[in-house]
């Protein structure tokens, strides 16, 4: 039994109109909301298209349990647009907090999971998301951070 998906960090929601969205989400009590910073601190990148990666506005509320994000993606090509244009708004992916972003990424290999996106900082930190959509309902993401709250 692996551990990579065993401490939920954050549900990821893609939407329309992050202004609009995180207003609703306000006024329903779910709060507050910080923007997240620009994605362009990744030295391995590994993404359908880095315009339309680093071009994604993402907010993020820290609740005691678990992280929501909201996500607006561009008009560049990204999962996440393809997703929004397809589906519609909703969760995109559920994220989970692993130790270690190479090793967890290499034993959901091992274990055949094929990998959708990736991202390393320089310290290794970083994401991989699985393309797990199919099998799951939906996307599953893992992530290593030295960042709190991030």
């Amino acid at each position: 039994m692996t551990d990579r998906f065993s401490k939920l960090h954050h549900i990821c929601i893609v939407v329309h109109d992050i202004d609009r969205a995180q207003a609703y989400y306000e006024s329903i009590g779910i709060g507050p909301w910080e923007s997240y910073p620009p994605l362009v601190e990744y030295e391995e990148l590994e993404v359908p298209s880095v315009a339309g990666f680093t071009a994604m506005q993402y907010r993020i509320c820290n609740l005691p349990n678990v992280q929501m994000q909201l996500c607006q993606p561009s008009a560049d090509p990204s999962p996440q647009r393809v997703f929004l244009d397809s589906k519609g708004e909703g969760v995109f992916h559920i994220g989970f907090e692993v130790p270690d972003a190479d090793k967890a990424e290499a034993e959901a290999r091992a274990d055949g999971l094929a990998v959708k996106m990736r991202g390393r900082r320089t310290n290794r930190t970083g994401f991989t998301y699985y393309d797990t959509a199919e099998g799951a309902g939906v996307v599953l993401l893992t992530r290593a951070t030295n960042q709190p709250g991030k």
